[in-house]
């Protein structure tokens, strides 16, 4: 069982390296924040395009590690038409996951985020995993236009 989810995860990560969601410029973006890992060079602007506190579209420039881009892709995926509520408690899940907060996370309810859970076991690879969260965060508090992992 951990093979099959280390093989899905390696899967996963490779995908949204190489055809990354929703990488483009969104003109009409309402919040958009940068966010900068020094660790390992990643580096994005995140555009969100939220109306009546729901997020209606969500993409990213930049550039990073193969779990970078993979974590932002992802994310961009599964926020689009969820409320500013809603996405925060995904960030709150998705950083306990990551981080091992959490002992049991309801990898049910956090759909697809589920193969990045790994990522916990090497501590160096975290702030590569949620540098994409803390910008979402950032945004969705409309408090930085810029934030860093360190």
């Amino acid at each position: 069982m951990f093979e099959d989810l280390r093989d899905l995860y390696q899967e996963v990560i490779f995908d949204h390296n190489r055809n990354p969601r929703n990488f483009r410029v969104m003109a009409d973006a309402n919040r958009q924040v940068e966010g900068f890992n020094p660790l390992c060079g990643d580096r994005l602007t995140l555009f969100l395009k939220i109306d009546d506190h729901v997020i209606t579209d969500a993409s990213f420039q930049g550039s990073g590690c193969a779990i970078s881009t993979a974590s932002v892709s992802l994310m961009t995926e599964i926020v689009k038409g969820k409320t500013e509520t809603e996405a925060d408690a995904l960030f709150t899940q998705f950083h306990e996951m990551t981080t091992g907060k959490a002992e049991h996370i309801d990898l049910e309810a956090i759909g697809k985020l589920a193969v990045l859970a790994g990522v916990r076991e090497y501590p160096a690879r975290v702030k590569c995993a949620t540098l994409a969260w803390h910008t979402l965060d950032a945004a969705l508090k409309n408090q930085a236009s810029s934030i860093s992992t360190e």
